[in-house]
């Protein structure tokens, strides 16, 4: 049901109705979206009411009930029957401007749709907590040994990304190592993990062939993400195949460099959630498969098969059998 608010909107001479729209888009976007283009299409009525008028202007000259009292009031209820005609079945203007100016809405589709995983209020986080154990104590304790013991390997290793190393010698190792990562951003973005881990793993050839600079710097990008105007940090360039017209061509491509794997997958969500070409995929981040189909056809790589490689490798009995027994690190 309408908030009785919104539709004070609806008369011309009340503005409250334009308040309580505001606060409308904090919570129902597509709602209010839809308002916002029936106003606009009422203000198009309303020049072309306007126009109208004055083309009959010249046969109402020396008419003495013509003045400007008269023209002042003709004008207020032209605006009023403008916007009446714009919240009843219109000129369509409306609906096309909903259907345009929802694809950039944050959170929703192209359909005017929510996006699945989308947050838009506090409300939508998971808030329940845990029973707490009674060797709660004694966990803690360990934890903060363990923590102790990682801050000294850090301190020792100039920086390194602790144990993991900067090339893989095996789809076993691979998984085993990138998978908790994997799976540890799936859960807050709603990306299946054995996707992510796919997609890296066609990217990089099981971690054998991982993107280094010219002094053989690691970058420790898992997922091919160039380093273009939007990227502010540090970058890599190399010699890349890049398909044009279906045919490979080699080229020269700076790439984004990460302290570490687990910044390469956070980018990674972060990289589709901000451009706009990307909202069809991330409505399918339930459906693995689509999803992958999907970052294809939104171009995600100039190679024609990159979907079907995607899906080849995530259905494949090793990536499904090394997943299962990964170990997941627990929060």
């Amino acid at each position: 049901m309408q908030d009785y608010r919104v539709q004070q909107a609806q008369i011309y001479t009340d503005f409250s109705g334009l308040n309580a729209m505001k606060s409308q888009a904090r919570t129902d976007k597509e709602a209010a979206l839809e308002q916002v283009a029936r106003q606009f299409e009422s203000l198009f009525l309303a020049e072309m009411l306007k126009s109208m008028r004055k083309a009959g202007d010249v046969f109402a000259e020396g008419n003495y009930l013509n003045g400007k009292e008269s023209e002042f009031y003709r004008d207020m209820f032209d605006s009023q029957v403008s916007l009446s005609m714009a919240n009843g079945s219109g000129t369509g203007l409306a609906e096309a401007l909903v259907r345009q100016l929802s694809q950039e809405v944050p959170g929703m589709d192209n359909k005017g749709g929510r996006l699945a995983g989308h947050r838009a209020s506090l409300e939508d986080y998971d808030r329940s907590m845990p029973a707490i154990s009674r060797d709660l104590p004694e966990r803690i304790k360990a934890v903060e040994e363990v923590a102790s013991a990682v801050s000294v390997e850090a301190s020792n290793s100039d920086g390194a990304a602790l144990d993991l190393p900067l090339t893989f010698e095996s789809p076993e190792q691979f998984v085993s190592e990138l998978m908790p990562f994997a799976q540890r951003i799936g859960r807050e973005s709603g990306i299946d993990p054995r996707l992510m881990v796919a997609q890296a793993a066609l990217e990089t050839g099981w971690g054998r062939h991982m993107i280094k600079g010219d002094q053989n710097q690691p970058s420790f990008n898992l997922f091919g993400i160039k380093a273009d105007t939007r990227w502010g940090g540090e970058a890599v360039s190399i010699t890349t195949t890049e398909f044009r017209g279906g045919v490979p061509m080699k080229e020269r491509a700076d790439f984004r460099a990460y302290p570490d794997y687990e910044s390469s997958f956070r980018d990674y969500v972060d990289f589709l959630n901000s451009n706009p070409r990307y909202r069809d995929v991330l409505s399918s981040a339930d459906k693995p498969e689509v999803f992958a189909d999907k970052l294809q056809e939104a171009g995600y790589a100039t190679d024609p098969e990159y979907g079907s490689k995607i899906r080849r490798i995530m259905n494949a009995d090793s990536l499904m059998t090394l997943s299962q027994t990964s170990d997941v690190p627990k929060e």
